[in-house]
């Protein structure tokens, strides 16, 4: 699979998870982990409770934390190299603030709550479960959620394939 055709799938994955399960970090890195199968179930497992701001506080956004972990995974420091002398985690960092910029440009922010805003106009409280009807009403899970998941997986790729992590066939 060529690097557009990887795209156009973990797209199109995150997309239709976020509409089906909701869940943005995990659909993210549930997209990554269909197409690429490099995603261990424990990671995926790890990303449950970012969701929705980081357990539905709209702290920050779900679908970028899931973003960090999908880079970190490619190229973070190893548990038996935890010294880190080649230095993985300064690596890391820089392709994730690649991401929190794109995020910052196409949002204007990190945090769910602004996200919701400049999508639907308003943020909710996605513990509360008339605020939770409102946020599916005003398409939450319908195309704005799934739509910052695509984006996200997308500029997932672009970042991995400019640093050569993320190679097409």
């Amino acid at each position: 699979m060529n690097l557009s055709e990887l795209t156009n799938k973990v797209q199109e994955l995150a997309y239709q998870y976020e509409r089906q399960y909701g869940g943005c970090t995990q659909c993210v890195v549930g997209a990554y982990k269909t197409a690429l199968r490099t995603i261990s179930d424990d990671v995926f497992k790890a990303a449950t409770g970012l969701a929705g701001g980081i357990g539905l506080t709209g702290s920050a956004c779900g679908a970028l934390t899931g973003g960090a972990i999908v880079i970190s995974t490619f190229i973070g420091r190893d548990f038996d190299n935890f010294a880190d002398p080649s230095g993985e985690r300064r690596k890391t960092f820089k392709l994730v603030a690649k991401l929190v910029d794109r995020f910052k440009e196409e949002y204007g922010s990190t945090i769910c709550r602004d996200i919701q805003t400049k999508l639907m106009g308003r943020p909710f409280n996605l513990r509360d479960k008339e605020d939770y009807k409102e946020f599916l009403a005003a398409g939450g899970h319908e195309d704005k959620c799934p739509s910052v998941c695509a984006n996200t997986v997308k500029w997932i790729a672009e970042i991995l394939a400019d640093e050569g992590l993320l190679k097409g066939d």
